[in-house]
């Protein structure tokens, strides 16, 4: 019987978890479109602090992540193309790999792991605090004023932080082909060859997107937060995982769309 209490519970508090975050969902929708008759509404200020601790604090880390991408990248892909001779062909797999997939998705990770947990501490802690409970009391709506800002900031962010990243994969592979008696002309104009407008656009188009599910799951982990001592923890901890798990299913199922359509 203990068992079964406990499936049954575990099986009930994801139920009421995905009753709230539906609600803050829907919520967060409605707001969107009524700041989009109502632009004034739109509190920048805060939303341009959260983009400035989300990119630009974020900067250096990710930057590094995307150096480290690209030494490694190119030192497995010129270890197998190598062998037939072929590894000035490494510029167009490093270009591929991180226009279209790796940027993106390293990039989101990094920003779940930083801004969507901050997200989700922040907002948590303010529930904690009951100042969610005095925003309601004096008729302000929690999600203007704390979730729209931060999603936006995490959908603005994504692309700057995306751009970072590939160039600094770029410049990784660059130096190990250069390492390999590649020429440094012959590697970036291979890769300014690959490289395409549609390529690149769609690889920031999915950065926008990874960043709305970074954003919006680690609010919605905030505004769960439960009011116990290790609540915030457990917010900070669902916004990182749930926003990781988003990121996969969504990149799964955008490749999936991609390779019936022919992208």
């Amino acid at each position: 019987m203990t068992l079964v209490a406990s499936i049954g519970r575990g099986w009930l508090d994801g139920v009421a978890a995905a009753r709230e975050s539906l609600a803050v969902l829907g919520e967060t929708v409605s707001e969107a479109a009524g700041m989009v008759l109502h632009p004034r509404r739109f509190r920048l200020g805060d939303c341009a602090l959260a983009f400035q601790r989300a990119a630009f604090d974020g900067l250096p880390v990710s930057t590094g992540v995307g150096f480290l991408l690209g030494l490694v990248l190119a030192f497995q892909s010129a270890a197998a193309l190598k062998t037939f001779g072929v590894e000035s062909y490494v510029a167009d797999l490093l270009a591929i790999g991180l226009f279209r997939e790796l940027g993106p998705l390293v990039t989101a990770i990094i920003l779940a792991g930083r801004s969507g947990s901050a997200f989700a501490a922040e907002i948590g802690t303010m529930k904690v605090d009951e100042e969610l409970d005095a925003l309601t009391t004096m008729g302000l709506p929690p999600v203007r004023f704390l979730v729209m800002p931060r999603t936006v900031a995490a959908i603005a962010a994504m692309p700057v932080l995306t751009i970072f990243v590939e160039l600094a994969g770029l410049v990784g592979g660059s130096i190990v082909m250069r390492m390999m008696g590649v020429p440094t002309s012959v590697y970036w104009s291979k890769v300014a060859a690959t490289s395409t407008v549609f390529m690149i656009s769609f690889g920031l188009a999915k950065s926008a997107l990874f960043g709305l599910l970074v954003g919006l799951v680690g609010c919605c982990a905030g505004m769960r937060t439960k009011s116990t001592a290790d609540g915030v923890g457990v917010a900070a901890t669902s916004a990182v995982v749930g926003g990781i798990v988003a990121i996969a299913v969504v990149d799964g199922l955008v490749a999936v769309i991609c390779y019936f359509w022919g992208v």
